[in-house]
């Protein structure tokens, strides 16, 4: 039987989800705040013709396209992709590559800041014994997936490097995932490595990968130690923001049991 598993993280205000400066906002109004709203579209009538007096419930949100679960576009890493081309913004990405089968790679024992390679990447393939296919989305279970919300969790987990990133995309992945706050590694632990001899190509690589193969990931996903190496689908389309750099997602695992 079909099991659907909730990978996305809630849009959710007071929780160090984001750096300072970048979190969300949401403030919240009730059936009883807004009955005047209501009523201001019926002259003549009075909160005794409400039900209980309520007016409708809803909610003010102060948010960049990157905060919660989200998709991020080519056009994110860079104006051009694909050697040249002009970037994908969020409404241009092909949605056969927002549901595909997928495989979880499982890097929870890397330390924070390890920058995966290639080798990586091929050495958990072997383990779980899974030959990559064009198309499948790979997602990364890292140690950043249990600290969502704690004050550690923007420094937490491992990151993709730019070998380990075209290694995926060499063999036809368009569309990968983490569950850290980035896919790269966490940038404090970056800024350290880029102190010690100044190397820039160190800079948000496996981001910048995309300026030669335009591709998307998830970020912030939330609960793949949940989920299986192989053997489910993921379900990722953004929300279409016009000409964007990303897009809000509910992503699910889709396992097809017997």
């Amino acid at each position: 039987m079909r099991q659907l598993i909730d990978i996305s993280a809630p849009l959710q205000t007071g929780i160090a989800s984001d750096p300072p400066g970048l979190r969300p906002e949401i403030d919240y109004y009730t059936h009883a705040d807004t009955a005047g709203d209501l009523l201001a579209f019926f002259p003549g009538a009075t909160r005794e013709d409400l039900p209980d007096g309520e007016g409708w419930a809803y909610e003010w949100v102060r948010a960049t396209t990157h905060n919660g679960t989200h998709l991020d576009a080519p056009y994110h890493y860079s104006a051009t992709m694909n050697g040249g081309a002009r970037a994908a913004t969020i409404d241009e990405v092909p949605l056969e590559w927002c549901l595909q089968p997928a495989v979880k790679l499982d890097f929870r024992h890397f330390a924070d800041g390890y920058v995966v390679t290639a080798a990586d990447v091929e050495a958990e393939l072997r383990r779980i014994d899974h030959e990559l296919a064009p198309l499948e989305i790979v997602v990364v279970n890292t140690a950043a997936g249990a600290r969502y919300g704690e004050e550690n969790y923007v420094s937490s987990g491992c990151g993709m490097g730019r070998e380990a990133t075209l290694y995926l995309l060499e063999r036809g992945v368009r569309l990968t995932g983490t569950d850290a706050w980035s896919w790269d590694a966490p940038f404090v632990h970056t800024a350290d490595r880029y102190a010690q001899d100044h190397d820039a190509s160190v800079i948000w690589e496996g981001h910048r990968v995309g300026r030669e193969i335009g591709y998307c990931h998830l970020e912030k996903l939330h609960g793949l130690d949940q989920l299986p190496a192989t053997g489910f689908d993921i379900s990722c389309f953004p929300v279409k923001i016009a000409a964007a750099s990303a897009g809000w997602t509910r992503a699910v695992a889709i396992l097809n049991g017997g």
